[in-house]
């Protein structure tokens, strides 16, 4: 699906891609640490942050 991309872009949304992984990352510290955690909250987005790892690694092989 990826691999027909333009090189450019397909660099342009691995950038994209990890921002959105590092915002992800960020909430789910964030969310860790306060003190009514909401387990299920966290664990959607561990698996959106594990969703955007996956999809970056796909692209990367494809290149």
């Amino acid at each position: 699906m990826h691999a027909t991309q333009p090189a450019s872009a397909q660099e342009a949304r691995l950038k994209a891609l990890r921002a959105r992984h590092a915002a992800l990352a960020e909430k789910v510290d964030r969310e860790q640490g306060r003190a009514a955690i909401s387990e299920w909250y966290v664990r959607d987005l561990k698996k959106q942050k594990l969703r955007l790892k996956e999809e970056i690694e796909d692209l990367k092989d494809a290149s």
